[in-house]
């Protein structure tokens, strides 16, 4: 089954010189027409989407990192999950590798054929695959060329959710699987930072403690470091439709924002071998 239109390929994909990799796997919001034409007129505007993270990020690529940003939208295919389909959070409400209902538990195609076997996997093999294997290719570069690797996993969520958290939800959620993904230094300096930021909140491994990105690929006895960070979009952006960037407001976390990923750059350079 072809879900992947010539014209639109997996991700997009920008080499940087510094050891920092900054990916954005739920940033994309293409539906190929064939899926498109089976969700429901309200899934078609792919609400779940991570926002405007290209934008809030655009600072990353004058430091010299490398960006990884997927194309096609979560309700196709979720590169933040196991390739199994294995939940993160055994117990828990959690959407799928390629997901049946939204956040608030709408169904997104509401009688007409969900993914079956084949199709989730000619889905993995055609989006999933692709984004993996760049995502390990450029890490691995990166510590062959530099000996070590820092990567920064970006997401953003509507800040309640009672599907996966009860009441609001802290501005800066800061994912380092449970402390296994990166060195314990480099998690709790970017978590002071995030502590500065003016009228907004954080946590370390809390509700979300990094997915499948993080968990995988923080190797740090491999000098492979890896951090998620959840942003609640109502720090820089509408949470309701049309889902607008708002400067002023994103003009006011911006700063810590970048100052975290700043040092994760200092935290990587200090450990390069150059």
């Amino acid at each position: 089954m072809n879900v992947v239109p010539s014209d639109c390929p997996p991700f997009t994909f920008h080499r940087g010189t510094a050891p920092l990799l900054v990916s954005m796997p739920h940033v994309g919001t293409h539906v190929p027409d064939a899926i498109a034409r089976r969700l429901n007129p309200e899934a078609r505007s792919v609400p779940d989407t991570d926002w405007h993270l290209e934008r809030l990020y655009g600072f990353a690529k004058s430091m010299g990192a490398s960006v990884l940003v997927a194309t096609h939208s979560r309700y196709v295919i979720d590169l933040n999950r196991p390739p199994d389909g294995s939940s993160l959070y055994p117990g828990q409400s959690v959407t799928a590798l390629c997901p049946v209902d939204a956040f608030d538990s709408t169904p997104l195609y509401s009688g007409r054929p969900v993914p079956d076997a084949v199709e989730v996997a000619a889905r993995r093999e055609a989006l999933w695959e692709p984004y993996h294997a760049q995502l390990r290719e450029e890490l691995n570069r990166m510590r062959a060329t530099h000996g070590v690797a820092v990567l920064w996993d970006a997401h953003s969520i509507r800040s309640v959710l009672p599907r996966f958290f009860d009441g609001t939800l802290p501005d800066l959620n800061l994912g380092t699987a449970g402390g296994t993904s990166c060195d314990a230094a480099l998690a709790q300096e970017l978590f002071a930072i995030a502590e500065t930021a003016p009228d907004h909140t954080a946590v370390l491994n809390g509700r979300f403690k990094g997915g499948y990105i993080t968990r995988r690929y923080g190797e740090p006895a491999r000098n492979i470091h890896a951090v998620q960070l959840e942003m609640t979009q109502c720090s820089y952006m509408q949470e309701a439709p049309p889902f607008n960037y708002l400067p002023e407001r994103a003009g006011r976390i911006q700063p810590t924002l970048q100052r975290m990923v700043e040092a994760a750059l200092r935290f990587a350079q200090q450990r390069s071998l150059r």
